[in-house]
């Protein structure tokens, strides 16, 4: 997982049900106030994957579309073996698992 940017700072598009469950951070402005905000992410949603933080100018957002919410595959070499639609409604969890037990049996 890498946390890209935060989907709702109160400093943009601030959503209610962010207000309600008292989820109310500013766009970060340093890598460090992303990475807090990462951490958070990660323990509220009950993240069990190691979780990446993008820099502050986005190069990993750039460079794979991350936003809104995208599912890669990355095999081993470095290349894309699996992009998804943008989530949620574009995720195809089967689509995704069987791109990853492809990559991870080496049939890339």
């Amino acid at each position: 997982m890498v946390y890209i940017r935060e989907a709702h700072p109160s400093n943009a598009w601030q959503m209610a049900v962010n207000v309600r469950e008292n989820i109310v951070f500013t766009d970060p402005s340093t890598f460090e106030e992303r990475s807090t905000r990462a951490e958070s992410c990660v323990r509220k949603l009950g993240i069990r994957i190691p979780a990446l933080v993008d820099d502050v100018v986005d190069g990993v957002e750039a460079a794979y579309t991350g936003w809104p919410d995208r599912l890669y595959v990355i095999a081993r070499d470095g290349r894309v073996a699996y992009k998804s639609a943008p989530g949620p409604f574009g995720f195809e969890p089967e689509a995704m698992e069987a791109s990853l037990r492809k990559t991870v049996a080496g049939g890339n």
